[in-house]
């Protein structure tokens, strides 16, 4: 996630309040080239805002990195990479255009987590322009076929709780659109939103707030007020893919949701690389980089939601090797190796 550098939709479906539930924490399904996710256990339907309770439970499932280790069970970097990494859930992303199975990738994910009693979460990142052309450059062709891709993801997600990280980078790094390219992707996401909430109201939708060290909080509210965010949105999210410690995090979706007002948003914070802090502004592989706190909802605070891994440790960022690509090397300095 980047630290900034100084046509008309379809009639979405009807916007509903938000619908919440205390949750648990565990782990979703892998499927073919997906990565393995974090997933919950759904509680019964609770108050506004309520937060997730502290005993959480855990069920892990192979991603690439459990691949990795079981291939190479006799690299001396294994034991840590197991130990460190492999034990924890993950995020599951849907970052391949590839229309015609997302709903059956979807269900897959959603169904074997239904089947456990659990909730999935899921990452949705397929918006048009993505990344503004950079390392993690794709998505769908044009806003039209977004929303297509996002109808029969959204057909997919079951009727169970599930947690949906909507589009990384797509509120925070901006500064590729003009006005029309920008009110044209807004108006997507807040559509993407409703599309998921409509095949599934128990889908909780957490928009991009980037992270406490790229816009203030009034700036970001702003944008997420413009995206939709308190007709269509359950939640924000911050520190995906980077590295900014958690103490900063946890101020600034705090400052951001108490811009945006809404006493029903909460945020999850994602924590998978910040157990040493930035190195600088370098958000790009950077070395001697640990991995955060593990997946928990025990916060401490009933308006953060949870701690996750949704960047997988050990996945590049597009400098080391190609975006996405697991490496055993950053994976060993993350879990504290030399």
């Amino acid at each position: 996630m980047r630290t900034p550098e100084v046509a008309q939709s379809p009639t979405p479906p009807a916007r509903g309040r938000r619908r919440r539930a205390p949750l648990l924490l565990a782990a979703a399904a892998t499927v073919g080239g997906l990565v393995a996710g974090l997933t919950l256990s759904s509680g019964a339907q609770g108050a506004a805002t309520a937060a997730l309770p502290d005993d959480t439970v855990f069920h892990n499932y192979p991603a690439n990195v459990h691949n990795w280790v079981a291939e190479n069970p006799d690299d001396p970097r294994t034991p840590l990479i197991a130990e460190r990494i492999a034990s924890q859930p993950q995020a599951v992303w849907f970052s391949n255009y590839e229309p015609s199975t997302v709903t059956e990738d979807a269900a897959a994910v959603t169904s074997a987590a239904s089947a456990a009693g659990e909730v999935p979460v899921i990452v949705s990142y397929m918006i048009p322009n993505r990344d503004c052309g950079g390392a993690s450059a794709g998505g769908a062709p044009d806003f039209p076929a977004y929303l297509d891709w996002a109808e029969d993801f959204a057909a997919g997600l079951g009727s169970d709780p599930v947690l949906v990280i909507l589009e990384p980078d797509s509120l925070a790094l901006t500064t590729c659109l003009d006005d029309a390219e920008r009110a044209e992707r807004f108006a997507s996401l807040a559509e993407a939103a409703d599309l998921i909430h409509a095949a599934n109201p128990e889908a909780r939708v957490y928009f991009d707030a980037g992270h406490s060290a790229w816009h203030a909080p009034a700036t970001i509210a702003g944008t997420l007020r413009e995206a939709g965010i308190l007709e269509s949105g359950d939640g924000i999210y911050s520190n995906v893919s980077n590295y900014r410690v958690t103490g900063e995090e946890n101020a600034f979706v705090e400052a951001v949701l108490s811009e945006l007002g809404d006493p029903e948003l909460t945020a999850v914070i994602d924590t998978s690389r910040n157990g040493n802090g930035p190195d600088g502004s370098e958000w790009c592989d950077p070395p001697g980089r640990l991995i955060g706190e593990n997946p928990t909802a025990n916060t401490g605070n009933e308006r953060i939601d949870a701690y996750l891994w949704i960047k997988l440790p050990g996945e590049l960022d597009g400098c080391a090797g190609p975006a996405g690509s697991f490496s055993p090397d950053m994976a060993y300095q993350l879990a504290g190796g030399n």
